[in-house]
């Protein structure tokens, strides 16, 4: 496979899981952007990276880049999507990949214009587990798929300036750990839902702090979520078909699923993939998408559930200052 040009936008504790990624995945990495220069020149001594943009715009201009990740928050990436879809650089971008389904659907019709990749790192679209148990359900394994159960709680420090409390951030549950569990139930959903029903808990800052969520689509398969960033709960979701019952725990970067055949009680341990190679899987998907331009984890998914998260926040009347 041709070794790409990535640079990387964003220092964090992401961007450097990334950098080590892209490391062992592609073998060096081109360029590297933080507005603060001095961090950036850092981040590039500690990886080997070749070039320190002193400026976004010097980095879209420069015709030797092939891909930009985006690994800022999340309330910053659909400008800095714009700007890069714009100049013609093929990007990937952390989740939440925009704030809302508007600016998603603005970012993909102008990357079908550009002819470029867009793809967002969802670790769900890119682990082999999820692969494989897509096509076990395909197959008829568990029967229809007809009911979901999926769990996230992340206990966050009490601190009201806490970028996840903070409204004008996005901050709240729902865009933080509620993607991880909606890609989840999209995934094995056949279709979009198209009933959904929602109620929140609200942190004194405005943004959610738990809520439930129960999700229903054309085909009669139901999810139901619980997600709360103000107590524990295990990341475990649950696909249950006619003719039994799939188990993952630690689900965004899981390497095992349990099923259980409902008949005689028979268990199944499913094993593919590494968790701690889940964004090696995402460079290498990414890669492969340029290369035959057809993602390997279409962004209909990502559309779809941000097209579920938008609709739940409406349904709260919640909206960020800055939309």
């Amino acid at each position: 496979m041709k070794k790409y040009n990535w640079v990387i936008i964003g220092t964090g504790v992401i961007g450097n899981e990334m950098a080590s990624a892209l490391k062992q995945e592609n073998g060096e990495i081109y360029g590297v952007y933080n507005h603060h220069v001095e961090k950036g020149q850092a981040f590039a001594r500690e990886y080997g990276v070749r070039k320190v943009f002193e400026s976004e715009e010097a980095l879209l201009a420069d015709p030797e880049v092939d891909v930009v990740y985006i690994g800022t928050p999340h309330n910053y990436h659909y400008e800095t999507l714009m700007r890069a879809v714009g100049a013609g650089k093929h990007v990937f971008c952390e989740k939440a990949i925009t704030v809302n389904a508007r600016q998603l659907e603005e970012v993909a019709a102008l990357g079908l214009e550009r002819g470029v990749v867009v793809m967002e790192g969802m670790t769900i679209y890119h682990m082999p587990l999820y692969q494989k148990l897509r096509e076990m359900v395909d197959s008829g394994a568990i029967g229809r798929v007809k009911m979901i159960q999926v769990n996230f709680g992340s206990c966050k420090e009490y601190d009201v300036k806490n970028r996840f409390f903070d409204k004008a951030l996005a901050g709240g549950a729902l865009l933080d750990i509620g993607i991880y569990a909606m890609a989840f139930a999209r995934f094995f959903m056949e279709t979009r839902p198209n009933v959904i029903l929602t109620t929140p808990q609200y942190f004194e800052t405005g943004v959610d702090e738990q809520s439930g969520i129960i999700l229903k689509n054309d085909r009669g398969q139901m999810a139901v979520t619980a997600l709360t960033m103000r107590a524990k709960q295990p990341k475990r979701g649950v696909v249950a078909g006619e003719y039994g019952y799939i188990e993952v725990d630690n689900y965004p970067r899981a390497q095992r699923a349990v099923i259980t055949y409902t008949a005689d009680g028979r268990r199944e341990v499913i094993e593919a993939g590494k968790t701690g190679d889940a964004l090696c899987y995402e460079v290498r998907h990414m890669q492969e998408a340029i290369e035959s331009r057809a993602g390997i984890a279409p962004l209909a998914l990502s559309r779809d559930v941000m097209a579920i998260l938008t609709a739940v926040r409406g349904q709260w009347g919640m909206q960020y200052p800055f939309e």
